[in-house]
């Protein structure tokens, strides 16, 4: 499998989602090989990178299986992220690609939007668009809800933790490949086995919950 990540600074953040999602999917049974490629920039979302020719470059280069296409929805509007959305899943099919929407979550610095309004968001999205959505940020809000006590973002409130990387990580997976991430051994340094255990069966059971709608 060959997923390209587009997006900025939620998804590079800890290492980057591509490097826990090859070592998430090489650790499970059976194991799966994943090769990625990025075109991620900080403070971008999707109608910057639209803007700039490296992102559009990275789909064509290809080929690719999948391509997740993160938006940061506080810092754009709702109507740029469609036209841009509507723009870039064009461009991945085009490329004979399977595009993916990252809902990624709600954050305090940028309050103008709430968590409903970003999935509300990505579910007109991705019924226009006829594209997948890997539901992160409902998937952080199910761990907020069930252990308030488990940080998942960093210390600017924003970015994301190396346990809510590791959440994103595991939505992904389930998303991209509809299968469970539960018992997977790999858990990044931080991550207790049993934290991780928590995480992999919330990612599995907010995919599985978007999707009944």
């Amino acid at each position: 499998m060959r997923i390209l990540f587009v997006g900025n600074s939620l998804t590079y953040w800890n290492d980057g989602l591509w490097v826990h999602l090859e070592r998430l999917a090489a650790s499970g049974k059976p194991s799966i090989h994943v090769t990625t490629g990025v075109a991620v920039e900080g403070g971008a979302f999707l109608k910057s990178l639209w803007a700039r020719t490296g992102p559009r470059r990275a789909i064509a280069a290809g080929p690719w299986d999948v391509v997740v296409l993160q938006e940061d929805l506080p810092e754009t509007s709702v109507e740029d992220f469609r036209e841009h959305a509507r723009l870039f899943v064009a461009e991945v099919r085009k490329a004979g690609a399977r595009p993916l929407l990252l809902m990624a979550w709600a954050y305090e610095r940028l309050d103008w939007i709430t968590m409903d309004g970003i999935a509300d968001a990505h579910r007109a999205a991705a019924a226009e668009l006829k594209a997948d959505v890997a539901p992160v940020g409902l998937a952080w809000r199910r761990a907020s809800e069930q252990r308030p006590e488990l940080r998942l973002y960093a210390p600017d409130r924003e970015h994301p933790s190396i346990h809510g990387t590791y959440l994103a990580t595991a939505v992904v997976y389930a998303t991209a490949f509809e299968r469970s991430p539960h018992g997977f051994s790999y858990m990044p340094a931080g991550i207790a086995a049993a934290d991780a255990q928590f995480l992999q069966n919330v990612a599995w059971d907010s995919v599985q919950a978007y999707r009944k709608g």
